[in-house]
């Protein structure tokens, strides 16, 4: 049955990138950032919600009260696709950061493109790390939360909380946004490079605004919170 509901949806998810993407490419030249990021909040619910009608993969959101109402920096550890999509729906506007060669996959990376992230050259750490505060900093101003994952790749779940890079302290520091930290366990059902999904509940803790003036201990508080929550979890 996990098999069969996993054909069905990796069909459907990827036959609908398509033309979901030329969409978002046509809508960018009428469309607010904003607006166009709503469009694609439509389609990444459906995702997530044929993801659970076809392969069981439901989640649970605890600590929905501690999103802020003006822009922070949401700070989650990375395990998979899952959290990369619902993350995107859970405050707007926002912005991605993400590997620039992302941006030229056909149509795809066209669209991500549509929606103004922030690009990432592992080639170059230093200038790219500088250029993402830079522009995190003035997205931030403007309005748009900043969804990073300071471990810096996908962890598989048994492997636990990684250490954090100090750019999402940086960050907040220097604009003056709170860091919301998010946990979540969804490695175990969306695994990453898997193709068979595995039914399950995934378990998305929201912790309180964390705001302080040193990069260091932003970051350190943010990434201890992030770790004791995922022992609960896990």
């Amino acid at each position: 049955m996990a098999l069969l509901g996993s054909v069905v949806f990796n069909a459907v998810f990827y036959l609908s990138l398509i033309p979901v993407s030329i969409s978002i490419i046509i809508l960018y030249f009428f469309l607010s950032t904003k607006k166009l990021q709503s469009f694609g909040a439509l389609w990444i619910k459906f995702v997530l919600w044929f993801l659970k009608l076809m392969c069981g993969v439901t989640w649970v959101v605890e600590g929905k009260e501690n999103i802020p109402d003006s822009a922070c920096i949401v700070v989650a550890n990375h395990q998979g696709q899952w959290e990369s999509f619902y993350l995107q729906t859970l405050l707007l506007p926002s912005t991605s950061i993400i590997k620039k060669e992302l941006l030229y996959i056909p149509f795809f990376g066209w669209a991500l493109r549509c929606m103004k992230p922030i690009t990432l050259n592992r080639a170059n750490k230093f200038s790219s790390l500088k250029k993402v505060i830079d522009k995190g900093v003035l997205k931030l101003k403007n309005g748009f939360s900043v969804i990073l994952f300071p471990e810096g790749t996908r962890i598989s779940p048994e492997k636990g909380i990684q250490p954090f890079a100090n750019s999402c302290g940086v960050l907040a520091s220097k604009s003056g946004k709170p860091i919301l930290p998010i946990c979540h366990n969804s490695g175990k059902y969306w695994q990453n490079k898997k193709f068979i999904k595995k039914p399950g509940k995934v378990i998305v803790k929201i912790g309180a605004p964390i705001t302080g003036e040193s990069a260091k201990e932003l970051t350190e508080n943010a990434y201890l919170w992030i770790k004791n929550s995922y022992r609960e979890i896990s």
